[in-house]
């Protein structure tokens, strides 16, 4: 019998196939959840102007003293709303109504808010210019006032290729006028499942029949991690119509193929068959549960990995070893997070590195883990309930209450949850 390949082993051999793809321009409303592909070097200061952080008046910080115990009162001799730029100079003795977000006017250093002056006018009000203003305070230069570059200076780097974008990116690459964004195109992934016993989602179910889950699972994993799944038609256990399938996704010219079942030893398992008269095999079985049956090699130059068909066996191998392969098309480092976590049940395994479903809580200060349940790679929804995959190592055929291992992590809120606790 071939001795099973190590998980590790084969990751590497997989990973060494795969180089991050080119980039190419997309409109800023586009690029949410993109990766850069360039660093992003500022070319104007935000903001690029002082300006007012609240509604008050431009003022000379040294006028609000009060030299001779009296509250100071200013002619007013501007109006400056947010947009407009000042038409004059502040000099001693003056101010001028200044709006949040205006540009400060020169002469002035500091912005004494509304508030703490003798005016009464609320945001949205019309209120005719005054000819004076009493300060009620005393304040000090820079008051109320963005310099310029408070939050960007012109030579910058702001972004970082590799970064994904998200909102608040979105709103920098704004600020600095970048309305196309240079990002590493997505990965396109053809999906493909296979057994006569599958029917369409739509489709009522006859006996003997079960309905095809991997390939929404799998497209929406796919979508997870950037890229763009196409799924193509159920191949049926006849080897013309496999080739057909196969024939299908290479036509889509995507960045990497995915089938789901077909890649065991049973009778009708074709799929390993024909993708040998298409490609290269490069492994095929794995020493880890569940997913033993993983194949991987290329097919007409595309990297294809062939997933077990039971819907969990398909979910640990595609996250143990697409989800790199994938984030590395698209520039995204593999940072998945792990825990250390006390077992709280007894466990037993058959020597492979196994992906147990458990979930998790904590108990003073130790995260704790039990099984979902049912180790079954049938039961789907255990992937629902489970907080993450316990690894037991190779090797390990039985762990007792109070032992500890890895856990990685399936649900990446359950850290920053706890934290806020």
């Amino acid at each position: 019998m071939t001795e099973l390949l190590n998980v590790d082993e084969a990751l590497n051999r997989i990973l060494v196939d795969f180089q991050q793809l080119p980039s190419e321009l997309v409109p800023l409303e586009s690029s949410l959840h993109r990766v850069l592909a360039v660093d992003i070097v500022a070319e104007v200061s935000i903001p690029p102007f002082p300006n007012s952080s609240m509604d008050g008046y431009a003022v000379r910080a040294a006028d609000s003293q009060r030299f001779d115990g009296k509250n100071p009162v200013l002619r007013v001799v501007m109006d400056i709303p947010a947009g407009s730029a000042p038409n004059g100079r502040i000099e001693s003795g003056q101010a001028a109504r200044i709006m949040t977000g205006a540009m400060m006017p020169d002469g002035a250093d500091a912005v004494i808010p509304v508030e703490q002056t003798d005016s009464t006018w609320q945001a949205g009000d019309y209120v005719p210019l005054p000819e004076t203003v009493t300060l009620r305070a005393e304040i000090k230069p820079g008051n109320a006032v963005r310099p310029i570059g408070e939050d960007i200076r012109i030579g910058d780097t702001v972004l970082r290729a590799g970064n994904l974008i998200r909102p608040q990116e979105m709103g920098v690459l704004a600020a600095l006028g970048q309305a196309n964004v240079p990002v590493i195109r997505q990965p396109r992934v053809a999906i493909l499942s296979s057994g006569d016993e599958l029917v369409s989602v739509d489709q009522p179910l006859a006996p003997g029949k079960i309905r095809d889950t991997n390939s929404y699972t799998l497209a929406g994993l796919i979508q997870s991690y950037g890229g763009i799944p196409y799924r193509i038609p159920t191949a049926r256990d006849q080897m013309d119509d496999i080739r057909r399938r196969f024939q299908e996704a290479l036509d889509l010219h995507p960045d990497l193929i995915i089938s789901s079942a077909g890649v065991s030893v049973g009778t009708l398992d074709m799929m390993r068959a024909v993708m040998m008269e298409y490609g290269d095999l490069t492994f095929w079985r794995v020493n880890l549960r569940p997913g033993k049956p993983l194949a991987y090699g290329k097919l007409r130059g595309i990297p294809y990995f062939g997933l077990p068909g039971n819907p969990v066996s398909a979910m640990v191998t595609f996250d143990v070893f697409v989800r790199p392969a994938l984030l590395k098309l698209g520039g995204q480092a593999d940072a998945f997070q792990t825990i250390i976590a006390v077992l709280s049940e007894e466990l037993h395994s058959d020597g492979r590195r196994s992906y147990i479903r458990v979930k998790l809580h904590k108990e003073q200060d130790q995260w704790v883990a039990r099984t979902t349940g049912t180790q079954s790679s049938g039961a789907l929804t255990s992937m629902v309930q489970a907080d993450g995959l316990l690894i037991l190592p190779e090797g390990v055929t039985l762990a007792a209450p109070g032992d500890q291992f890895p856990v990685r992590l399936l649900k990446s809120t359950l850290l920053n949850d706890d934290s806020q606790r």
